[in-house]
Formats: C-alpha cells, structure tokens, sequence
C-alpha cells in the first residue's frame, strides 16, 4: 500500500479544496438547497456537492489507482486495478455548515480494498480548521500534536454525546439518567475526534443509522489515541463495504465501555 505520509498530504489538499468551494455558501440558502438524492439515500444539497466535486477533483489528479466510496456518489474506481479503497465524507454536518454553526467536517479514510483494514484517516473542521489524522499503529494527532482520550471512569461525571432520542429511546434512557453531561454537536466525525482527544468520555448512538462514510476516519483515530470502538452490543463492528448499509456504535475512552454497553442491556 502507499506510504501512508502521501496519504496526509492528499487529505490537506483535499481539505483546501473543500475549504474554498465551500466557505462563501457557508450559512447560506444555497447551501441547504436540495440537489439530488445521495447514493447513500439521504439527500444531498448544494453544499455538499460542492465540496463533493472539489475533493473528488483532487483525488483524481493524485493519479493513483483507487477505489472511492463517498456519501453522494456512492462507489468510483479510478483507473485500473486500485491500490486502495477511500472512504469520504466531503461534509459531516450539512446542517450546521447550512446554519452557519461552526462544527462540519471533512473526513477520510484510506483502506484495503474492501476496508477490512482502515490505514489512514483524517477528519477536519472546516470551521474551526483543527486537524485530526491518525496512521495505523503510530497514534492519533491533533494538529500535530499527540492525543488521548480520557481518563475517566466514573459514570457519573461523564461528558457523552448519545443519539437515540428519537428511534430507541428506551435503551438509550438509562444513559441519559446516569452521566452528568450529554452533548451533542451534529458530526458524528468530530464527535469521535472529540472522544480521542479527551473533550468527550464517549459517543453512543444505536439508532442504526450511522454510514461507513459517517465513522471510518473517526473510528481509527479514536482507537490509535487509546479508545475502544463496539457495536451497539459490545461485538466487534464491522464497516460495511457500501454507502447503504448502516451501522450502529458505542466509541468510548475504553475505562467506561462495558458501564455503558450494561446501561444499554438495562442491566
């Protein structure tokens, strides 16, 4: 596979592509405008082509083989026999990017073929410009500088951002009852960057509803900074090798992972 510091490289230019095709609809009508129907069946609005287009120019002109999976898109190969499989989100929060909230993101990910083994990944606020990146077995970063998550133990001081308020609120319930802080911040990306640097105790969220575009940066630097990554029932999750299918997570600092599966269980 490509040397994975040619992968950091490309994820900054592509960032820079996104960044200038997207900072003037920022907050904008044209941003929230309705374009098309995305591969992965939530709609796709003008934003969120816009930064899809510039990146994918991007990608083109690096002139490797590869495989794109991309939230609008769906699935591109480009030229022949692809040496790797990229996983992109080219906006993770098109609501806040639309409303002008200062938290949206552009995430990737770099795999084997059919993703069994996530090498690189980066996610980006385009807002606030910080820079998450994280190479398989060589740690997670923040703007240059090494991450962890936290510490933290104790259920109830835990800062978590937990999706289930409206699909399975039952088994969400009890988290809500027992942590002293829920956030949530509306790119579930970032979010999972916040948990690897220790601005959050954890990130839950068992609607099923989540994509491989939606977790595949995050989840591998979330794990290079020390935390652990489930599916909704403690299993080993599995990235689905589309844009369709979904997925449900619990990502914590890993000192409170199985306190948060129990809550889930109602044990």
């Amino acid at each position: 596979m490509t040397s994975d510091s040619n992968f950091l490289k490309l994820c900054r230019e592509a960032f820079g592509a996104a960044y200038d095709a997207t900072s003037d609809l920022v907050g904008t009508d044209s941003a929230s405008s309705f374009v098309c129907m995305g591969a992965d069946g939530t709609p796709t609005t003008g934003i969120d082509l816009a930064a899809e287009d510039a990146i994918l120019e991007v990608l083109k002109a690096d002139g490797r083989p590869m495989r794109i999976l991309s939230e609008e898109l769906g699935e591109l190969e480009i030229g022949d026999s692809p040496e790797f499989s990229v996983v992109l989100d080219p906006l993770d929060g098109t609501y806040n990017a639309s409303a002008g909230i200062p938290f949206y993101s552009v995430s990737i990910a770099f795999a084997s073929h059919d993703l069994s083994d996530l090498r690189f990944g980066y996610v980006s606020n385009l807002a606030l410009r910080e820079e998450y990146y994280a190479e398989a077995g060589k740690g997670a970063y923040l703007n240059g500088n090494k991450i962890k998550t936290s510490a933290n133990s104790d259920l109830k001081s835990l800062c978590v951002s937990v999706y289930g308020y409206r699909q399975n609120v039952e088994r969400t319930r009890r988290i809500y009852s027992n942590v002293r802080r829920v956030r949530l911040f509306g790119s579930v990306a970032l979010e999972l960057c916040y948990v690897a640097s220790g601005r959050l105790d954890a990130f839950v969220d068992v609607r099923k509803a989540l994509r491989v575009t939606d977790v595949a940066a995050g989840q591998l630097i979330l794990e290079e900074s020390g935390g652990l990554v489930t599916d909704g029932y403690g299993k080993t999750l599995r990235l689905p090798d589309n844009v369709t299918a979904r997925v449900e997570m619990v990502a914590s600092n890993g000192h409170v992972h199985k306190k948060l599966l129990n809550l889930l269980s109602g044990g």
